[in-house]
């Protein structure tokens, strides 16, 4: 008789691209959402929770450099033979949501939403197939009162979460400028408009003489391989050297050099103008170029936005992998997208939207030492005696009603040093102890674990003396120490 072959068993490990959070990152994000949802609602916005899952006729083809509707995203086809894919991103299914709901929606809709989105990209470092984002819209407002309102929104929120003025720039621009640029340039192939414009989003990378490089017969990249250039002409470029290099000293300085960049442009004009219009209604608002400032290097979205666009960048410095300086970068980017509804209505809508990379926060926040990665456990309740488990949960019960995390030890209690353990393990504050001798003179002993954590890395004896990280004290103060202990006053 053939025997037969055991299935293998599964490997325990993440898919590809995804990784899993434990306790202290969890909390850390929870409460970073509801600061931000804190703000977001005193700006009075409305919270909205979609389905994960939409059709990928409603996701459409936004994704960067996708031909087809289903790569880029993690996509099936259900059993009616409809494809239905997990979102990207938040501002899709937003479209769906007001196209599908627009009769019972007040207009202008304001709205933010939060949780995962799924994109089927090839992962690296630090870059995840499932990630958090955050984002606030407002649907049906032309007014670029809305793009104003949004940034001011973003710088807010960034020092809500604990980024202070001077650690952050919130960076303005125009795609109605670039639009301006190019027309000066008198550019009539799609084609090398399309060359020019992925040239223009490579400024950031390859500076001025990049750039210059690349408009006219092209450059030499790091590796060495010869990259082709637009092939225009000098004269024919300066358009588009002189938007991108015209930031001034001042926003009125920019504003004048921008002008002088699109020429005769009806559309760069209007660009402009909005852009002078955001400047005054921030300034009004309070919010100085320290802050928020207008900047013709912000190139983002070039086949999606259609008006404003913005960025939040992280100013600081950081190490890198090996050592090196840097900023840390970009963690928010919206602008005004006024197409994405009408793929549902047939009609423009007026949209403009921001969106905070929440990960991407969170990592900067934690670069700067303002969230340590780790959280505070619970008290835990020691167990001297298996037999007298109902009076370790009325304690633990008391110790919760009054608002303190606590647990009972509920593993093998024989080894009494496996259950301190346990409670450094969890980065407990405190034990509590309970033999049958505390019992019978109505007291409790409590080992503050984080004092005997300093007293063991630094404290000397006379300060071990002092303040010893064990106490004996009354069953009934038992609430009352610990809340002491948890402010510090023990």
């Amino acid at each position: 008789m053939a025997k037969v072959k055991k299935a293998p068993r599964p490997k325990a490990q993440t898919p590809k691209g995804f990784r899993d959070y434990f306790g202290p990152e969890v909390t850390e994000r929870a409460e970073m959402l509801e600061a931000i949802a804190g703000v977001y609602h005193r700006y009075g916005f409305d919270a909205l929770e979609s389905s994960a899952v939409e059709t990928v006729e409603a996701l459409g083809k936004f994704l960067p450099d996708v031909d087809r509707p289903n790569e880029g995203v993690f996509a099936w086809q259900d059993e009616d033979e409809s494809w239905m894919a997990l979102r990207y991103d938040l501002t899709a299914p937003l479209a769906r949501v007001y196209a599908q709901h627009r009769n019972d929606l007040p207009l202008p809709y304001r709205r933010y939403a939060m949780g995962p989105v799924w994109r089927n990209e090839k992962p690296g470092p630090g870059r995840f197939r499932q990630f958090y984002q955050c984002d606030a819209d407002t649907v049906g407002a032309a007014s670029v009162a809305a793009d104003a309102e949004i940034c001011a929104m973003l710088a807010d929120t960034l020092e809500v979460v604990g980024i202070p003025r001077g650690d952050y720039l919130v960076r303005v621009n125009n795609r109605k400028v670039l639009n301006g640029v190019l027309e000066t340039m008198g550019l009539d192939d799609d084609a090398q408009r399309d060359a020019v414009l992925r040239t223009i989003d490579k400024f950031d990378k390859v500076g001025e003489a990049g750039v210059r490089e690349l408009l006219g017969k092209g450059r030499l990249d790091a590796s060495g391989a010869y990259i082709d250039g637009v092939g225009l002409a000098a004269e024919q470029a300066e358009p588009v050297i002189a938007f991108l290099t015209s930031k001034g000293a001042t926003a009125a300085d920019t504003l004048a050099n921008l002008r002088a960049a699109i020429g005769d442009s009806a559309v760069g004009a209007e660009g402009v103008d909005e852009l002078e219009q955001i400047a005054a209604l921030l300034e009004a608002g309070g919010y100085g170029s320290d802050r928020i400032e207008i900047d013709p290097s912000v190139v983002r979205g070039l086949g999606y936005y259609t008006g404003p666009v913005f960025e939040a960048e992280l100013t600081f410095e950081i190490l890198d992998e090996k050592g090196r300086k840097r900023q840390f970068g970009s963690v928010a980017g919206g602008g005004r997208y006024d197409d994405l509804v009408a793929r549902f209505t047939g009609q423009k809508v007026p949209a403009v939207g921001v969106s905070i990379g929440v990960d991407r926060l969170l990592a900067a926040l934690r670069e700067k030492g303002r969230m340590s990665g780790e959280s505070e456990g619970p008290v835990v309740v020691t167990v001297m005696d298996r037999d007298r488990m109902a009076d370790y949960q009325a304690m633990v019960a008391e110790l919760r009603q009054a608002g303190i995390r606590a647990e009972v030890y509920l593993g093998n209690p024989k080894n009494f040093g496996n259950q301190l353990k346990y409670a450094d393990k969890r980065n407990s504050p405190a034990a509590v102890i309970e033999g049958a001798d505390e019992k019978d003179r109505g007291v409790v002993q409590v080992k503050d674990l984080i004092l005997g954590k300093k007293i063991a890395e630094n404290a000397t004896l006379e300060e071990w003396k002092e303040r010893p990280s064990q106490a004996e004290i009354p069953r009934d103060q038992l609430v009352q120490h610990i809340q002491k202990l948890l402010k510090g006053d023990s």
